[in-house]
């Protein structure tokens, strides 16, 4: 990724009658045309407002996050459970290693950052619940990435613990894992747990990279069930007061971009590299040269309007001159309408009004169903949940069989 400052610059959803298959058949008809004709006449009458036909993000006077009603709600209600770490065996070694010996503050840096942090604001949400029955959602702490860069576990451990904590959680198996919720924040995303298309592949996954495969042939990440989270910041560059960097005005800055990233040794990057030098201008215009990656928070926001995406073919002279063109008042433009969301990337408090958080949980309400039931899971005329075996759901026994 790229951004842009200023020229000339370098790239830095009551009569008893038998009830005959007739009647049954026009019951269901006459239902299916009333909720028809009112959804018909609910459109007619009631014109789209202007966050319906939009789907866009408004902010009030104090900066308060409006998420779009249509698709969301008019506002946040969901119940998450956060598992413990003492609650299921062999948890706490995808958190801290089989010794225990990795601290989850050094895991806060880097990508690496997000899982701590969406675990621990999580843990003091409102919107967090301790009763597993009356949960819309599952919360699976794990800092496997952090763990395995720091020698807790291998991958085979890795792979081995995630299946056993997976086989004590009923909840996982009533669903199928629809509704349970892994962070993955590196390149690897899901690959990190190697059987993970095995297990978890219908549970969300939240990851800031949902284009990488790092080499593999298929991505974990499905843009249908999946989100993609802001990726971790250093927090001395988001809270209140001071901060590390102060942008330069438009007008005194004097290189044309920067280049954010590492080589890696692929030959966009070298090309990269040797087209930019390093400038700590942070208030800019990103220029994405990704072809393959998706964004947070798609639904609501358009990032033609704060952002440039270039083809990564076309990356050489072509591009600095492309970028050189382009006039100050548009990039000033772009540059003021990325600033009126640039709150959406921080990991701030759940009392922030607007955060990546706040952001999560409105994509998050998206995914509650009302129902959850898997290939697995099966239900009596009364209501209650039984397995294969026809035993309930409160009786079924731990571990449990995994596909």
């Amino acid at each position: 990724m790229g951004s842009i400052s200023n020229k000339p610059r370098i790239f830095t959803a009551h009569h008893h009658t038998p009830c005959t298959r007739t009647h049954q058949i026009g019951a269901l008809f006459l239902i299916t045309a009333t909720f028809f004709l009112t959804r018909l006449l609910d459109h007619s009458s009631s014109p789209l407002t202007q966050n319906d036909a939009a789907s866009q993000l408004n902010f009030d006077g104090e900066r308060s996050l409006s998420w779009p009603q249509r698709g969301y709600g008019s506002h946040l209600s969901l119940k998450i459970y956060v598992y413990d770490e003492n609650e299921i065996d062999g948890l706490k070694h995808l958190m801290y290693g089989r010794y225990g010996t990795i601290s989850a503050d050094s895991c806060l840096k880097g990508q690496w950052g997000t899982q701590v942090k969406t675990h621990r604001f999580l843990l003091n949400s409102r919107f967090r619940t301790r009763k597993k029955e009356e949960a819309d959602l599952f919360f699976v702490p794990a800092y496997a990435k952090c763990v395995r860069m720091n020698g807790g576990l291998n991958d085979k451990e890795i792979n081995q613990t995630y299946v056993k904590v997976l086989s004590q959680m009923p909840y996982f198996r009533r669903s199928g894992g629809r509704d349970h919720i892994f962070v993955f924040p590196s390149g690897a995303g899901a690959h990190l747990f190697k059987s993970w298309a095995t297990y978890i592949n219908r549970s969300i996954i939240l990851t800031p990279e949902g284009d990488r495969t790092d080499k593999r042939d298929t991505s974990a990440f499905n843009t249908w069930k999946d989100i993609i989270i802001p990726g971790n910041v250093e927090d001395g560059m988001t809270k209140h007061g001071p901060k590390l960097v102060q942008p330069l005005p438009l007008s005194r800055r004097k290189y044309l971009a920067n280049y954010l990233g590492r080589a890696q040794g692929k030959a966009g990057r070298l090309q990269l590299i040797e087209l930019a030098k390093q400038y700590p201008d942070k208030e800019c215009v990103p220029v994405i040269l990704s072809d393959q990656a998706e964004f947070p928070f798609q639904n609501v926001i358009n990032y033609s309007k704060i952002s440039i995406k270039w083809p990564s073919h076309q990356i050489g002279p072509q591009l600095l001159e492309y970028l050189a063109s382009i006039p100050d008042e548009d990039i000033e433009g772009m540059i003021a309408n990325g600033r009126q969301i640039r709150c959406l990337w921080v990991y701030a408090p759940e009392s922030e009004p607007c955060s990546a958080m706040q952001g999560i949980m409105w994509e998050l309400q998206r995914k509650v169903r009302q129902f959850h039931q898997s290939a697995e899971t099966f239900w009596l005329h009364n209501g209650s949940i039984v397995n294969r075996d026809l035993v309930e759901f409160s009786n079924w026994k731990l571990p449990m069989p995994l596909p």
